[in-house]
């Protein structure tokens, strides 16, 4: 034995020689273990398989590495039809002990047959799909489909309570009798299938009896059929003999009607109804296998749809993931242009960038960066606007603009250009409301009388802006008002 404290190996000693842990808990945990195993085996002897898996459990419960325990517990789970949890439980033992181990020896055995394993593996598939029948209300298709499991499944515990369930609820008792007999000779105590058969004898006022039946061959018919006497007389009735050709034809002619109508009476309807009930019946299956199809190929197309979302939800994550990296990547750009004094650099990796991307602590560094360089940026911003706007590439003029007005919204140069971009590529409502901003933010000057004319120009409307020449005028930026003129810039 070996303390569970520390793993040191210990024979009879109370107390662990190493660490000091007191091995009394453990030893009376690896007795009961023990007991609760020998409870099992004999409650499994005895076909009492519920009480085995409950005492079996209980053991492993105390001792996960009872051995004969597991190996048990695995036989009784493939007795009962469960060939997926027995596996399961001699996988766990073989990985625990792989030498000379007996769960090794019943892998090997089921896997070497791969047809019965796949059988198996298809009836409880297929007792998945009758489960999910019955809860959809289709308890004639989960029927049909039940048979055919304990046809090829017949110790499949499960399915027979399920069956049974299906004909109490039909009020057919009787077969629900027979399948809950059958399920009680795999195992005789199990719960479900006494309270099922209690109910059963309830409704029909009968008590079920799990004893088999024992036939025995009467005598009587054997001693009537003893060897004649020897001596006994047989007496043989004179046959009558007709004479007349006239009365043979008679008979004969009688006897044709007589075969006619009883074939016509009995022969033909009961032809007819035969070739009607097979028809019947034919219908009733095709309807079922329709069904059951219908359902399959409802599961397919859900499995296909969550297939489906979990791909986009991947693709999603790999996406965001990717511009996650690129801010990082950004980021990690720009701090070192800074750290270098190459704050052109700095900015151009600063451009664009999606802060929400960032953490706490990549955002203060983003900050303090932004904060360090927003004048660089800025000017870097109207430099490539205004070259674009001078290339007539109006759309990235818009996009350098639009960024630069974030950084400063009050920098007229900034604003005439990105009023003018928006006027040169047929934004109209936008080109209305910058130069409206510009009359807004410098009232009464000349730069206000040329916004004035430029909406005017495009068919919107001013308020007053009367001119005042101030002496800190800039003056006018824009060219001849009547033919659109180009924007100095500043």
């Amino acid at each position: 034995m070996n303390c569970m404290n520390c793993g040191a190996a210990v024979s009879g000693a109370q107390v662990c020689p190493v660490c000091g842990f007191d091995l009394g808990v453990q030893r009376k945990a690896l007795q009961l273990s023990v007991l609760y195993y020998n409870q099992g085996l004999d409650k499994a002897e005895i076909r009492d398989l519920s009480g085995a898996i409950d005492l079996l459990k209980q053991s492993l419960r105390y001792n996960k590495l009872n051995i004969p325990a597991r190996n048990l517990l695995g036989l009784v789970y493939f007795e009962t039809g469960e060939a997926v949890a027995a596996l399961s439980e001699w996988i766990i033992s073989k990985n625990i002990l792989p030498e000379q181990n007996m769960a090794t020896e019943y892998i090997q055995k089921l896997q070497a047959e791969p047809a019965k394993l796949d059988m198996i593996n298809q009836t409880i598939k297929k007792y998945n799909t009758a489960l999910k029948c019955c809860r959809e209300g289709n308890e004639d298709v989960a029927a049909i489909q039940l048979k055919k499991i304990l046809n090829q499944n017949p110790k499949l515990i499960k399915g027979c309570h399920l069956l049974a369930l299906i004909y109490l609820k039909r009020e057919e008792y009787e077969k629900a009798r027979k399948i809950l007999k059958k399920a009680m000779r795999i195992d005789k105590t199990n719960s479900t299938s006494l309270r099922f058969l209690k109910e059963v004898d309830e409704q029909t006022g009968t008590v079920t009896s799990l004893e088999p039946r024992r036939f025995f061959k009467s005598r009587k018919g054997e001693l009537a059929q003893e060897e004649p006497m020897e001596n006994m007389t047989v007496i043989q009735t004179p046959t009558f003999r007709e004479s007349s050709v006239a009365a043979t034809l008679l008979n004969i002619g009688l006897g044709l009607v007589v075969g006619g109508l009883v074939v016509w009476f009995l022969v033909v309807p009961s032809l007819k109804q035969g070739i009607n009930r097979g028809a019947n019946e034919k219908i009733v299956e095709y309807s079922n296998t329709m069904a059951s199809q219908e359902t399959q190929i409802t599961d397919l197309k859900r499995q296909i749809e969550e297939s489906d979302n979990t791909v986009a939800s991947a693709q999603q994550q790999i996406s965001e993931a990717g511009e996650k990296t690129a801010a990082y990547e950004n980021l990690i750009k720009a701090f070192s242009a800074y750290n270098s004094e190459k704050y052109d650099q700095a900015a151009k990796a600063l451009e664009g960038m999606n802060t929400e991307l960032l953490s706490v602590d990549a955002k203060a560094v983003y900050d303090k960066i932004y904060g360090n360089i927003q004048t660089t940026m800025f000017k870097q911003l109207l430099k490539d606007g205004q070259e674009s706007f001078d290339n007539a590439d109006y759309v990235t003029a818009i996009d350098k603009l639009s960024k630069a007005k974030e950084m400063n919204a009050d920098d007229f140069t900034v604003l005439n250009l990105l009023a003018h971009s928006y006027r040169y590529a047929g934004d109209t409502q936008n080109a209305i409301a910058n130069f409206q901003e510009i009359i807004s933010k410098f009232p009464k000057t000349k730069r206000a009388a040329s916004a004035q004319n430029f909406i005017k120009q495009l068919g919107g409307t001013t308020g007053d802006t009367t001119t005042e020449d101030t002496g800190n005028d800039d003056g006018e930026d824009i060219g001849d008002d009547t033919t659109g003129g180009v924007p100095d810039g500043e």
